[in-house]
C-alpha cells in the first residue's frame, strides 16, 4: 500500500503526517480519511484550486494529469511544476510526498 508522507502545514498538520492509502485513491480522500482536513470547496469534482497540492517527491507515481486538472490548475495560488489538484492526483503503487500551500484561493472556510 502506497505511504502519503505529509509535509508539515502550520494550520492542517502542524509537524507533518504519514499515512497509508489504498492505489486508486485520491490523496485529497486519503488526508481526509486521516484527519488532514486539506480544503475541498467544490466537494472534489476539478471545480476549485482549494486541494492544491505540491508533489515534492513521487509524481511520476500518480495517476495522469488530464486536460480539466490542468486548465484548473492556472488558478492556483502558488502554482509550481509539480503541483496537482489532490482530488484528481490518483495513488498508484509507490511513495509521494506532498506539500500543502500556506494559502489557497478560498477567502472563507466552512467549519473554520
Amino acid at each position: 500500500m502506497p505511504v502519503i508522507k505529509i509535509l508539515p502545514h502550520a494550520e492542517y498538520c502542524p509537524e507533518g503526517k504519514t499515512i497509508s492509502a489504498e492505489p486508486g485513491t485520491s490523496i485529497c480522500e486519503a488526508l481526509l480519511a486521516n484527519h488532514v482536513d486539506i480544503e475541498h470547496a467544490c466537494d472534489q469534482v476539478c471545480a476549485c484550486t482549494t486541494c492544491h497540492v505540491i508533489v515534492r517527491e513521487g509524481g511520476r507515481s500518480l495517476s495522469e494529469m488530464e486536460e480539466d486538472e490542468e486548465d484548473m490548475l492556472d488558478r492556483a495560488w502558488g502554482l509550481e511544476p509539480d503541483s496537482r489538484l489532490s482530488c484528481q492526483a490518483l495513488l498508484r503503487q509507490q511513495d509521494v510526498t506532498v506539500e500543502i500551500p500556506k494559502y489557497s484561493i478560498n477567502h472563507a472556510k466552512e467549519g473554520k
